[in-house]
């Protein structure tokens, strides 16, 4: 296996990989399965019609659990999907 070169800056790396083969230096066959636990799922903004007075139950109760609403009805949505999917 060949030594990685250090590549300092994104440029770098994304040129270098245009112009090299990964099997030059990496064993493939040692790789392992990694979960990446810690990345943030791609989210997209929408807008929903509700009634006042259930967003002011939403507020309440988010409140009530010290979770801010937005992410108390993602949950509530979450719950959802996975009780009726």
């Amino acid at each position: 296996m060949k030594k990685m070169p250090e590549l300092k800056t994104e440029e770098e790396i994304a040129e270098f990989w245009d112009e090299h083969d990964s099997t030059e230096y990496i064993d493939w066959d040692k790789a392992k399965p990694v979960r990446l636990t810690k990345l943030q799922k791609s989210a997209k903004t929408i807008s929903i019609r509700m009634p006042v007075d259930m967003i002011e139950t939403l507020k309440i109760q988010a409140n009530k659990n010290d979770i801010p609403y937005q992410s108390y009805l993602k949950m509530l949505i979450a719950d959802g999907l996975k009780a009726h999917g």
